[in-house]
């Protein structure tokens, strides 16, 4: 009885994980006459119920495979269509100056625009076939994809319900239009400073018109209101230049609080 019992819990347990890998397909698409690919999650009824939409960006040197073992985003919320999209090898500002390995444009303008072309085409094929909620589009990435979830809150703002970048930066932020917005940091990241990322937790507090006072949220999470709607959740860790274990579920916790208002 008892290994009976430990059998069937051990199935309960693994059987989210391979409903999520069964849901899996390899989407690909030519921009500019370059081949790009994504990997992307599709829960059973995305055709007919309107399903959340999450694009997740992997860091320089990544892939859309590790990132999707960082952040796992299908696990934490399996009714949503999930996008792991892979870069080209692209010139690193701190790291890789010849471009070998592969990341994102960090600017406008940058490469032609590649990659909000692509994610431009991404985002139109996965509304063509599936019945995606316009007030539930979101963006997360670490690093790199980080920075470039900042662009596309530049560049794509009126696309996205709620963005949460994790170690990084972004020299326009006040460029930026109101927006809620998780920021997570590590204390101690030797790449993007830590310094470097308080700054851009305040500006992000400036332009969505933050309260001066934060509270606590969760677990190393400080939320600081704004009366416009558009507050900042910082989630500060002590660790380096990574994603937190406990990011993936409170990344979309922060999503699920914030869909559209219109």
């Amino acid at each position: 009885m008892r290994k009976t019992w430990l059998f069937l819990m051990l199935l309960t347990l693994a059987n989210p994980l391979a409903r999520a890998a069964e849901n899996f397909q390899q989407m690909d698409f030519t921009v500019d006459g370059v081949a790009r690919t994504a990997r992307v999650y599709v829960p059973s009824a995305a055709k007919t119920n309107p399903a959340p939409l999450v694009f997740v960006f992997h860091g320089h040197g990544g892939n859309s495979r590790n990132a999707d073992r960082s952040f796992h985003i299908e696990t934490e919320w399996p009714e949503a269509v999930v996008v792991y999209m892979q870069g080209l090898p692209t010139v690193g500002k701190l790291t890789d100056p010849e471009g070998v390995r592969n990341g994102w444009q960090a600017a406008a303008g940058d490469y032609g625009d590649r990659d909000l072309k692509f994610f431009d085409a991404v985002l139109a094929k996965l509304k063509q076939d599936y019945k995606i909620d316009a007030k539930q589009i979101y963006a997360t990435g670490h690093s790199n994809g980080g920075g470039f979830t900042y662009l596309l809150w530049l560049t794509r703002g009126d696309v996205f319900a709620a963005v949460a970048p994790c170690a990084a930066v972004a020299k326009y932020a006040m460029r930026l239009k109101p927006k809620p917005v998780m920021h997570i940091a590590g204390e101690n990241d030797p790449l993007v400073k830590f310094a470097w990322q308080k700054r851009m937790m305040t500006a992000l507090r400036k332009i969505n018109g933050c309260d001066a006072a934060g509270q606590t949220w969760d677990k190393d999470c400080t939320l600081y209101p704004s009366p416009n709607g558009t507050p900042v959740v910082t989630f500060i860790h002590p660790g380096g230049h990574i994603v937190p274990p406990s990011a993936p579920s409170l990344i979309v916790k922060f999503f699920k609080e914030h869909p559209a208002a219109n």
